[in-house]
């Protein structure tokens, strides 16, 4: 009885980088700019099946169909706020999910990505860190957020800004988020977009600032604490990495562009980082720094202990930052119904679910 060999998966097209997309054609024997068309279709034209490819003739595109296929998300459901913010929760190959969150803001749209499933980090303010890390997302599925979030959208409306501040921790991905950023930035076959509207945002990992830096694109750092043992108690793995002191050496060493400056995001909790003689030591710690700081009073979720600190605490905070020569603003939380603001990604909890779920609810 002769021996059947099992078929071999079909390879996902969007798992394929440039240069491993070159490959896959040399071994058809097709000419070099077939390379190109592949990937329009894949990332400008957002194709789900390799039957829309119409300028590959049907022969070809039987051939590729067979050792090929484009896996984009499947399961995804879309959670809208009173506020207008949309929360997407998808679920990848594995049954993992993840989520993304579209944000709209006078005439801007962004969307903030994940990087990974959960987060390596145990910061005691994040609701991701409380799901410990389940694994790193590869580049395509990172890229997938943006393709998925494009197809939710309508008329004439456009996402103007990505930033990298979702799930997870973007410097412990670097490899993925760099192809990523790729495939994004890429103006023949890729999205186009200018690295001066995405921003990649890291937790202090002072090692990887500078694989940051040959990206092109913006750097927010998230500092939450102005001394060794605050940010110890409020992040202690990061600190453990990179002591509050080595992180503020790096970015006093990263290179800047003339007209670039540093973002610091800084979480305020009632009674714990918000005094006015926190504010007095940021100040002191940013001395000489070309940068601003964004203030995020904190977006509450179930367990927590840390409170959202009231609006005089938070003007009282930014006055004092201002009056030190250091741009200050409030970053507006958005999505807090849905669990969708800063530091709110990640597993929902029973007594949060039911209330979620109860808002506009659709398949994407």
């Amino acid at each position: 009885m002769p021996t059947i060999e099992p078929s071999r998966p079909q390879t996902n097209l969007l798992s394929l980088a440039e240069p491993q997309m070159t490959t896959l054609v040399s071994g058809f024997g097709w000419p070099s700019y077939r390379t190109g068309q592949i990937l329009r279709w894949l990332y400008q034209r957002r194709a789900h099946t390799i039957a829309q490819m119409t300028d590959l003739s049907l022969k070809d595109r039987e051939k590729l169909a067979e050792v090929a296929t484009i896996r984009r998300t499947q399961g995804c459901t879309m959670l809208e706020s009173t506020d207008g913010t949309r929360k997407l929760l998808l679920t990848l190959d594995d049954g993992l999910r993840i989520e993304t969150v579209l944000i709209p803001d006078e005439d801007r749209l962004t969307l903030c990505v994940s990087t990974q499933v959960g987060c390596m980090l145990d910061c005691s303010f994040c609701l991701t860190g409380t799901m410990g890390l389940k694994r790193n997302l590869k580049a395509h599925e990172i890229v997938d957020q943006v393709l998925t979030a494009q197809d939710q959208l309508t008329g004439t409306v456009r996402l103007t800004n990505l930033v990298f501040m979702g799930m997870g921790e973007p410097l412990a991905n670097i490899d993925a988020l760099s192809t990523a950023i790729h495939s994004l930035t890429n103006k023949s076959w890729g999205l186009g977009w200018s690295p001066r509207r995405i921003t990649v945002s890291t937790a202090g990992l002072a090692a990887r600032l500078k694989d940051v830096a040959v990206l092109g694109v913006n750097l927010a750092i998230s500092l939450n604490g102005t001394t060794e043992e605050q940010r110890q108690r409020l992040m202690p793995a990061v600190s453990q990495i990179a002591s509050l002191k080595t992180l503020m050496a790096a970015c006093r060493r990263y290179p800047l562009a003339p007209t670039r400056r540093l973002t610091f995001e800084y979480v305020l909790l009632a009674g714990v980082n918000d005094l006015d003689e926190d504010a007095h030591r940021l100040v002191k710690l940013l001395r000489g720094l070309r940068c601003k700081v964004n203030l995020i009073p904190f977006n509450e979720f179930p367990s927590s202990a840390f409170r959202r600190p009231t609006d005089h605490s938070v003007l009282a905070f930014q006055t004092i930052l201002t009056h030190g020569g250091i741009d200050a603003f409030i970053r507006r939380s958005r999505g807090r119904d849905v669990l969708g603001a800063c530091g709110q990604l990640g597993d929902l909890s029973p007594e949060y679910a039911d209330r979620a779920l109860t808002q506009i609810e659709s398949r994407c």
